[in-house]
């Protein structure tokens, strides 16, 4: 049998750093018995372990006493990955030249890593995985669901209740609380709640807001604190929040998104094709390298299987004959679409 290559062994063990330190401490003591078994059955996985088991360690410990403040926990993640300094430059040197080779095995697998989990992601209160679904009832009765390489974290006091989006999407279905509003914070802004459901979607550059019930007041990050005016969004309204403000508001069909949640599709209507492989990536072990300037022509109309994203590359595939899908490891897949000879 042949040994597991370098880049399958760092995404098992990103997988496994995501495991053990789940919030759940049923779903921690499972991953500790596969974890085991993993080591046991190769040596390279023992090894590998070796080397990670102290960040899981400090992201434990880091995150039981941060009491709710998930900036430790980044740092620490943050210093894990980032390379030594040694003060003395000949010791350095000595470094960088035996560490030549394992950087060039390495640099592929661990760019994979922290592109699939990066250390805000590691550190959230709440994650989902890849392909993963979940949803959770809140201390105050709110459920909220996450899809795929989502992440939250939750800030909940006696005067407010607080979700942050890491990263990824979620469902909310608000619980009433006269006495706490309940808000949804982003780098690019503020959502609070005035009734109940709706979703909200980190994007590169910007947070998208899809209301499905009554109304929320949404506030920019982009103007400043004293001159923040709120807009109310009600229900069939999506609106972008980006650096620059919020944009203008766009109509939706809120049965059909709900729908969608509740049967893992992605449905898209003459949407980039570039977009819709981001969609896809987040739903897939691994990660989907495109270019995007080249797929940038291509538009999408279908419904796509959010919980098979196999599948769902299979129909773009059919549907765009020109698109070339070639797996260079199980956990890379380069799209795009070389012209014709």
């Amino acid at each position: 049998m042949a040994e597991p290559s370098a880049d399958l062994l760092a995404a098992q063990a990103a997988e496994w750093i995501v495991r053990l330190t789940a919030d759940d401490a049923a779903e921690r003591a499972r991953a500790r018995a596969g974890f085991e078994a993993w080591k046991q059955a190769d040596p390279r996985h023992a090894a590998s372990a070796a080397r990670m088991e102290g960040l899981i360690g400090r992201v434990q410990a880091v995150r039981a006493n941060a009491a709710g403040n998930p900036r430790p926990a980044h740092a620490a993640l943050n210093a894990a990955f980032a390379p030594d300094r040694p003060r003395n430059p000949g010791a350095r040197r000595r470094r960088l030249g035996a560490g030549l080779a394992a950087v060039c095995a390495l640099a592929v697998p661990a760019w994979l890593m922290l592109q699939a989990y990066p250390p805000a992601y590691l550190a959230a209160d709440v994650r989902t995985a890849a392909g993963q679904w979940e949803t959770r009832t809140l201390s105050d009765g709110t459920r909220l669901a996450l899809n795929g390489a989502s992440a939250v974290n939750l800030r909940y006091d006696e005067n407010r209740r607080s979700v942050e989006l890491v990263q990824g999407e979620i469902l909310v279905d608000v619980a009433r609380d006269a006495t706490r509003p309940f808000l949804v914070e982003t780098a690019h802004g503020s959502i609070r709640a005035l009734g109940t459901r709706f979703v909200v979607k980190r994007e590169d550059g910007a947070t998208v807001l899809s209301m499905l019930e009554s109304r929320v007041a949404v506030q920019s990050a982009a103007a400043p604190a004293a001159s923040r005016e709120a807009r109310v969004v009600g229900a069939g309204e999506r609106v972008r929040l980006t650096p620059a403000g919020i944009a203008p508001s766009e109509a939706i069909d809120p049965r059909s998104l709900a729908d969608a949640w509740q049967f893992r599709q992605l449905v898209v209507d003459r949407h980039p094709l570039p977009a819709v492989l981001d969609e896809l990536d987040r739903h897939r072990r691994g990660r989907i390298h495109h270019d995007r300037a080249q797929l940038e022509g291509l538009v999408v109309s279908a419904v796509l299987p959010l919980d098979d994203p196999e599948r769902a590359l299979q129909l773009l595939r059919t549907s765009f004959p020109q698109l070339r899908m070639r797996a260079v490891t199980p956990y890379l897949l380069l799209v795009d679409a070389p012209p014709a000879r």
